[in-house]
Order: structure tokens, then sequence, then C-alpha cells
């Protein structure tokens, strides 16, 4: 099994050959191919491979498939005895990502 753990919007992500990954929204078009070289962990069949902090000689290729907005997610704050309640809503805006292969050089 062929797979590798990468750092990308701030966050790490588990990701495989003809997978998807959401990340935080790129500003780039639908269809736009994407190189990702922070790679922290590898493993493919027997052999794994751990950077420190990254691993060199990794590749990872992916290609933008959509953008969209995530869950609505609900803050509501409250202050007893003072009739003060707000209720406010965020959809963070996402990237859905399809890694299409992970190359070893």
């Amino acid at each position: 099994m062929k797979y590798a753990i990468i750092e990308a919007s701030g966050r790490q992500f588990w990701v495989e050959p003809e997978k998807f990954v959401e990340l935080n929204r790129l500003p780039v078009n639908i269809g736009t191919k994407i190189l990702i070289k922070r790679v922290l962990f590898a493993k493919t069949g027997e052999k794994t491979r751990i950077g420190q902090p990254y691993i060199n000689h990794i590749e990872i290729k992916g290609v933008v498939s959509k953008h969209f907005l995530g869950p609505k997610l609900l803050v509501f704050k409250m202050k007893p005895k003072k009739k003060y309640r707000k209720r406010i809503g965020h959809r963070q805006k996402l990237t859905r990502l399809l890694i299409s292969q992970i190359k070893y050089e």
C-alpha cells in the first residue's frame, strides 16, 4: 500500500494515489496540476521513509477538482442574566484535490 503524510494549509494530511483530499481554498483554477514537496512520511510496500522535517526526492502530484464550501458551523454566544444572545454561522472555503501519483526519485 502506497501512502504519504504531507503538510499543506498548516495541517497534516494522509494521502494515497487516486484519492481526494480537502484543503483550505487554494487560489488556482479548476484543473490546475499541483506539485507538493512537503512530505513528512512516506511508505511504499515494505519501504518506509521518515522526514526530518521533510523527505527529499519525493513528489506528490495532484489536480484541483473543485472549489466548494464546507459544512456550516454555528457559534452561539450568550451572557447569562443579561439577555445577550448572538448566533453566528461560518462556512469554510475549501478546495478538493485529487492525488494522481506519489513519485519517488
